[in-house]
């Protein structure tokens, strides 16, 4: 997922997206520990589309403090 589509959301679907990805992290970390894993960079996207997510909401979090 690219941070442009990331920016265009509100926060709630920010969070219900967040929620999504991290239900998928769980899976693959049971597949992984039963050695069912078929692809093993998912992991590392879903990893980083979380801390883009994560990211996001913070900063929609200051903006609305500061305003």
């Amino acid at each position: 997922m690219k941070s442009s589509e990331i920016k265009g959301k509100s926060a709630d679907e920010l969070k219900g997206l967040l929620l999504d990805l991290k239900k998928e992290q769980f899976n693959l970390r049971f597949q992984r520990a039963t050695a069912q894993l078929e692809n093993t960079a998912r992991v590392r996207v879903v990893r980083r589309d979380i801390a883009r997510v994560r990211t996001q909401l913070n900063q929609s979090e200051k903006v609305e403090t500061n305003a």
